[in-house]
């Protein structure tokens, strides 16, 4: 039995030696596992989230199921908005939809920030639901919603191709957007200390929409936040998630973050060369070749993990799993990392 410190994923982590890179998948805990399916016609999507024992049977289906070296709480970005007093609806196959937006200052004060993380006490109970489960096999991440994007929900009111009225609300209103970011920021960050007083034993913060800014503008309404929550996070490594941020990565590995995340559009070496290789990298496969053949898959693990070099790297997507991906797939990925031999 693995003590914590063994694991591979927090070793790769600390820089340390590892036999090969740890593996497990964004989103792996959901909608391709057919276990998952029949609780999705089960429960509605927020009774999954907030019933502690439903969370706790989705975070281990991948673990039992695929032999990821994590696992990952199964919820939602989109709780931090609940907490602070805005309505979320998830619309199966459409989506997230916040019926109330923010638009003026009016909207933020009606929010609430302090004990907002109070409101998440059924992610606290998951987690440790969770971690008594697992009884050390894999080391268990939290996650949260990095402040841009959790500001692109709460002002967009859903998700969009271009986020225009969020990126518009910044450039008109930039007191206010910081005012909101602020918010965002530090319920973000009460959330995920909480969450490791619960048992999650890393945190990763997810810029899904980081991507649709300039790298101008993402040192303005991004960056200060993300660094922000990775310096204030205590006792658990944390791996920030950009995506489409590559051009951000040299200022973020000289944050307080343990790991970055990438997606597909960047090169293995150029990221190890903008990062100063002082970092551990995360990803980066493209989901949709999941769907290529399983020696194919095999192939072009082997070439990512070549590429990375297998230290201070822990191998991933570099966006969820898609809901079309046969299961033996995600497993021949998972495989492949675990076969890796230089």
């Amino acid at each position: 039995m693995n003590t914590p410190s063994e694991h591979l994923m927090l070793k790769a982590l600390r820089g340390e030696q590892v036999s090969r890179p740890p593996v497990w998948m964004m989103r792996q805990a959901g909608r391709y596992l057919p276990d998952y399916i029949k609780l999705r016609e089960k429960y509605d999507f927020f009774t999954r989230c907030e019933t502690p024992e439903l969370a706790c049977e989705i975070t281990l289906q991948p673990v039992d199921q695929v032999g990821v070296d994590a696992a990952i709480l199964f919820s939602d970005i989109l709780v931090v908005p609940q907490a602070m007093g805005l309505e979320v609806q998830l619309i199966e196959s459409k989506g997230p939809f916040l019926p109330k937006t923010i638009a003026n200052q009016n909207d933020l004060d009606a929010l609430q920030v302090i004990g907002a993380e109070a409101n998440l006490h059924y992610v606290y109970e998951a987690l440790r639901l969770i971690k008594k489960e697992l009884n050390n096999r894999v080391p268990l991440i939290g996650f949260a919603g990095a402040p841009w994007t959790i500001l692109c929900y709460m002002v967009e009111g859903k998700g969009s191709k271009s986020f225009d009225k969020a990126k518009q609300f910044c450039f008109s209103q930039p007191q206010l957007a910081h005012s909101l970011l602020q918010k965002i920021t530090d319920v973000t960050i009460a959330y995920l200390n909480a969450q490791v007083v619960a048992g999650a034993d890393l945190v990763q913060v997810f810029d899904s929409w980081s991507g649709m800014l300039s790298p101008q503008d993402f040192k303005i309404f991004a960056q200060p936040y993300l660094e922000q929550i990775a310096a204030a996070v205590k006792g658990a490594p944390v791996i920030l998630f950009p995506k489409g941020s590559w051009y951000a990565l040299a200022d973020l590995s000289k944050s307080a973050a343990s790991g970055l995340g990438l997606d597909w559009t960047i090169e293995p070496q150029f990221a190890r060369q903008l990062t100063n290789n002082s970092i551990t990298l995360q990803g980066n496969f493209d989901p949709c070749k999941l769907l290529a053949p399983i020696p194919e898959i095999k192939k072009s693990v082997k070439e990512m993990i070549d590429a990375f070099g297998p230290q201070r790297y822990i191998a991933n997507l570099g966006h969820g799993i898609l809901p079309n991906i046969p299961v033996d797939h995600a497993k021949a990925f998972v495989d492949a990392v675990k076969e890796y031999q230089a």
